[in-house]
């Protein structure tokens, strides 16, 4: 999508420093960005630590280094120095990408087994025949060498959105494995609306399967076909935020049309409507009915209207920011914030919206309980990596 217009009513400061939300090739119309929370002065302090050329995704390994994915199809392993500085080396072996619009590599997670079986897992768009592309999870062993070289091995694509169709957005792929030990990932419609509702694609729902890119057998759908058997939820837009709480539920935030952005508690079997529902519209200014009780589908436990642009999800367990436990963090592109949301079981209710200098794009917990930011862009503008720790 394309986010650019501002509410008159919004501050100037806030006008000068918003720009636009997902960019694609296929220009939708403009919409309200949702207006900042005043705060006097942020409750973290912020320490820039690095810089990327277009990241998407973090992850930390165990040893404390980390994994930063960037869209043309970079992989950086990054490791921190005792003064705070870091040294990137480019992990080799990665797929290749289909680079353009909100394509590229995209989401990068460890195995819950990480220790044992080495298993990185990567999404990417990944092109197809003619002008077509789809998202996929792919799946390799992370090998580093004495000299301080990293490299995958043993690479398998283990899924794929299918079918392929035209167009370079809402790939959403987004990865999270859950306390059962299988592995999730949010499929975005791609800007075609109704595959969102059509159990016959895997485009628009958010898929279940085993660590090895297998159908669970307590799938809802497992003896319908093998598309079908992978659909744990449906009815998605472009979901970009995906993570699972303390209590193994999961969440999460996606992208509504002309507003309607959402925070969802993802159920087994859930319809979540769209394009049949959703708290925005169309960007052609044709109407999307609002979700209401009767209507059958199940609403978000949060929505903004104006839009914040979600770009990815954390929920908090560290001890770092003890009063933010279980709470949920939300990068926003548009709205350039960092947005917390207060759960409650299966309950949120906004918290925090905190101005930052640019697009965030992933929000990432460290082993230490910071919070560490990737904004968006280009390497020499923006693009930096923040770490955030208590104000002092």
């Amino acid at each position: 999508m394309h986010r650019l217009t501002l509410s008159a009513a919004l501050p100037l400061a806030l006008i000068a420093c918003s720009s636009g939300g997902e960019a694609v090739a296929s220009g939708e119309a403009a919409t309200e960005i949702a207006a900042i929370s005043p705060v006097d002065r942020l409750p973290f302090e912020t320490a820039e630590v690095a810089a990327f050329d277009e990241p998407w995704a973090m992850t930390f390994l165990p040893d404390g280094r980390a994994l930063v994915t960037e869209k043309k199809g970079v992989l950086k392993l990054v490791s921190f120095g005792a003064d705070g500085k870091p040294a990137m080396v480019d992990v080799s072996g990665t797929p290749k990408v289909a680079y353009g619009g909100q394509g590229g590599l995209g989401d990068v997670v460890l195995s819950p087994d990480f220790t044992n079986d080495g298993y990185v897992y990567l999404s990417f768009a990944e092109a197809g025949e003619g002008d077509t592309s789809g998202a996929a999870v792919a799946r390799a062993k992370m090998v580093t060498a004495a000299d301080g070289s990293a490299s995958l091995t043993d690479m398998q694509v283990i899924w794929r959105q299918e079918p392929k169709v035209s167009g370079k957005g809402h790939y959403g792929h987004r990865i999270a494995f859950g306390p059962d030990g299988m592995m999730y990932i949010s499929s975005g419609e791609r800007q075609k609306f109704d595959p969102a509702q059509d159990l016959e694609q895997n485009l628009g729902k958010i898929v279940r399967l085993t660590p090895s890119g297998g159908i669970p057998s307590d799938n809802p759908m497992d003896d319908q076909g093998r598309i079908k058997a992978q659909i744990w939820s449906y009815g998605h837009r472009n979901p970009l935020g995906l993570a699972f709480d303390s209590a193994g539920n999961l969440w999460n935030s996606e992208m509504g049309p002309k507003g309607g952005d959402e925070l969802n508690l993802v159920k087994r079997s859930a319809n979540y409507g769209y394009p049949k529902v959703s708290n925005g519209d169309h960007y052609d200014g044709r109407d999307i009915p609002d979700h209401s009780p009767e209507d059958g589908f199940v609403p978000p436990k949060v929505f903004w209207t104006p839009v914040i642009s979600p770009s990815s999800l954390m929920i908090y367990t560290g001890e770092l920011f003890p009063a933010w436990k279980n709470s949920a963090f939300i990068g926003a592109l548009s709205g350039q914030a960092l947005v917390r949301v207060k759960l409650d079981g299966e309950n949120a209710e906004k918290a925090d919206n905190w101005a930052m200098e640019g697009r965030i794009r992933e929000v990432e917990q460290g082993p230490d309980g910071a919070i560490w930011v990737l904004e968006d862009g280009a390497r020499g503008s923006k693009g930096r990596l923040l770490k955030l720790t208590p104000a002092k």
